[in-house]
């Protein structure tokens, strides 16, 4: 700054300190118009690709966004004369307080992130149908996947007779810590043990 101060004559010495951050703060938006232009377009190729719902895409779109949005106001701070003592004491005390909501709403965000894993890995698909196990020797929840949003994958079945539906919601983080039986359509039916015949009653004896 101060050898720009002696290439520039005098009267033009007081507009630096105004033409130079100006330019720097306008390059610095410049390039988070275009980082936030380039990941949208990332992030819905993404999607379009593991075929993600638009309530996956939409929220992981905000995130990034206000990431952007909060790096490039930092910068433009910095520029414009903030000590970098201040923003890092502001910013560990943001994260600090971040660190304590993540854990306190950890149920939740962990849902959302199995929710995420099952439309990148798709160990199911939605009118799968699946059996979730308990163990290997113990029957578990079952029913065909009607719906997998952030919280909760939910299942429709029919009790015996097949005349009344059972919808079944299971948290994602369920899901992932159990054992997965998959069809891709519908599993053979169950059919009910059949009565053994009844043995003949005798006949009595004709005189």
């Amino acid at each position: 700054m101060n050898r720009l101060k002696l290439l520039i004559p005098e009267w033009a010495t007081e507009w630096v300190d105004i033409i130079v951050p100006a330019i720097q703060i306008t390059l610095i938006l410049l390039l988070a118009i275009t980082l936030n232009y380039v990941t949208r377009k990332l992030i819905t190729r993404v999607a379009q690709h593991y075929h993600w719902p638009l309530e996956l895409a939409v929220p992981i779109k905000g995130l990034v966004r206000w990431l952007i949005i909060g790096g490039t106001c930092l910068l433009i701070l910095e520029r414009l004369g903030v000590s970098a003592t201040v923003l890092w004491t502001a910013f560990s005390g943001f994260a600090a307080v971040g660190a304590v909501a993540f854990f306190a709403a950890w149920s939740v965000l962990s849902n959302f992130f199995c929710a995420v894993l099952i439309f990148t890995v798709r160990p199911y698909r939605l009118g799968d149908y699946i059996e979730v196990l308990d163990g290997l020797d113990k029957p578990g929840a079952k029913g065909r996947v009607v719906d997998i949003n952030m919280l909760y994958t939910t299942l429709e079945d029919f009790v015996a007779d097949r005349s009344q539906s059972v919808v079944l919601q299971i948290p994602n983080t369920h899901i992932f810590q159990k054992v997965v039986r998959r069809w891709t359509d519908d599993p053979p039916p169950q059919q009910p043990p059949e009565a053994s015949p009844a043995a003949p009653a005798d006949t009595p004896a004709v005189p």
